[in-house]
């Protein structure tokens, strides 16, 4: 009798894994009028602009309004965009540009500090956290009221000073990212950062007892 036949089976080839467009592939797309390559661009970006916006001004509307007017720019300004940086640089040029402009404007009004409006991504903030609460007893604070004690000293800071602390301590960007972003070199990020923590370690040395 023979042998029954049997069949070879191929193996099913894996599925291929999604993977997202580079922002230089995506801002292409957008200056050849792709509006959905800008929106894509905004989603991956939207996020971390509005929280280093509203850790600025301490206010969730001023963030929002500042967010938006961002991106209006960059898609306005998108046909003179060379690439010399790239796009997250760019992007967060623009934001912290207007959002320097705006606390100029409102210097000389009473500051609007939205001190109830306790920030939602607070316990994202570890770096800053760690600051005010390491070596010190106090560690069952209310959330709310160590939220509204970092608002304070966050806004008592002098705007670059403020600026540095938020976008490393906060958002976690490089220093030599910061220094393209606040277009000066990285030794004056550092030394902003190092004073910066200095000021906020003498603003709340009541919780660091």
């Amino acid at each position: 009798m023979a042998s029954p036949t049997v069949a070879a089976v191929t193996p099913a080839e894996p599925p291929t894994p999604h993977v997202e467009p580079e922002d230089a592939s995506l801002v292409l797309r957008s200056q050849g009028g792709d509006l959905a390559a800008f929106d894509l661009l905004i989603r991956r970006h939207q996020e971390r602009v509005y929280a280093t916006v509203y850790h600025m001004t301490a206010n969730h509307e001023d963030a929002a309004d500042i967010t938006q007017e961002t991106f209006i720019k960059a898609y306005n300004a998108l046909p003179g965009f060379k690439g010399e940086a790239g796009f997250f640089t760019w992007i967060y040029r623009i934001a912290v540009n207007r959002t320097l402009n705006f606390l100029k404007q409102r210097r000389n009004r009473t500051p609007h500090l939205s001190l109830n409006d306790i920030d939602f991504n607070a316990e994202h903030d570890p770096d800053l956290v760690a600051l005010t609460s390491e070596n010190t007893p106090r560690r069952d604070l209310n959330l709310t009221e160590l939220q509204e004690r970092l608002n304070t000293a966050l806004m008592k800071l002098s705007e670059s000073h403020r600026m540095v602390v938020v976008l490393h301590d906060i958002q976690g960007v490089p220093h030599e990212e910061i220094a393209r972003i606040m277009d000066c070199n990285t030794g004056t990020v550092r030394s902003r950062l190092f004073y910066a923590r200095q000021q906020l370690q003498g603003l709340l040395s009541d919780y660091l007892k």
